[in-house]
């Protein structure tokens, strides 16, 4: 199953780290060309690495259809997940932008549609969580509230909040996401918990479930312990609803991943 994030998330409080230039290299793999960070240790939660290869010897037969491989019929490993298959179980070429890839990339069936899946969440909802959503913000205890913009940042590492003050949050130090919801009565507004930002089911937009705020438990830099951000939606509700459910999304790549 993935691990995105892959993300089992823990939330850092600002820091300088964000301000470093993500420079980016061009490498080729057995796989094929990959744009990656120059620096590994600033991947994007969001990003997965390169599955070690079922070595060849290991796999007489595909892992799929149990063809047995010979002259005319060739072994080929998917990209996503490293399994060995036929040519007819592999033939797929998906874009695979979690690992980096530059060009579609061959992945077995089931990869291939998780893939295909996971490119609307890239394609649609991660524009809007770096376009932002508007919230009134409150920091752990506090009685004191600031309506702040939150976007998510260009590499995709932390969670920017802008009002008269500004500060950051790393996604790769939140242990807990919970959710805020509006319901068709007032008394079924709900509050769902996630362990972590890829570990939840779909929250629709426009039905009977409509998000509202979150709160996120995070362990700032330095310290073990435990703080919470209330985010609640501003005046421009659709907007802050809709970035909202693209977090939903975001926790839903883990979901579908093998």
């Amino acid at each position: 199953m993935g691990g995105f994030f892959y993300f089992i998330f823990i939330i850092a409080g600002c820091g300088k780290m964000s301000s470093v230039p993500d420079g980016k290299k061009l490498v080729r793999s057995p796989s094929g060309l990959r744009m990656v960070p120059e620096n590994g240790a600033f991947n994007s939660p969001f990003s997965l690495d390169e599955p070690q290869w079922v070595p060849d010897k290991e796999c007489p037969s595909c892992m799929q259809c149990t063809k047995k491989f010979d002259f005319l019929t060739r072994k080929h490993h998917c990209r996503r997940c490293g399994r060995c298959f036929c040519d007819k179980c592999c033939s797929k070429k998906v874009t695979l932008p979690r690992m980096c890839f530059v060009d579609p990339v061959r992945q077995c069936g089931e990869c291939s549609r998780v893939s295909q899946k996971e490119m609307e969440f890239y394609d649609k909802q991660l524009k809007v969580l770096m376009g932002g959503g508007t919230f009134i913000v409150t920091l752990g205890t506090s009685e004191k509230s600031e309506t702040m913009m939150c976007r998510l940042s260009n590499n995709h590492r932390y969670l920017f909040l802008d009002g008269e003050s500004h500060f950051e949050v790393e996604l790769s130090r939140i242990s807990s996401m919970q959710v805020l919801t509006e319901e068709s009565t007032p008394e079924e507004n709900g509050i769902h918990t996630y362990t972590s930002l890829l570990d939840s089911q779909y929250i629709s937009e426009g039905g009977n479930c409509r998000a509202s705020g979150m709160l996120l438990h995070y362990k700032p830099m330095g310290s073990q312990d435990p703080k919470q951000l209330r985010m609640e939606a501003a005046e421009d509700k659709k907007t802050a609803s809709s970035w909202l459910a693209a977090m939903h999304k975001a926790v839903l790549c883990d979901q579908i991943s093998p």
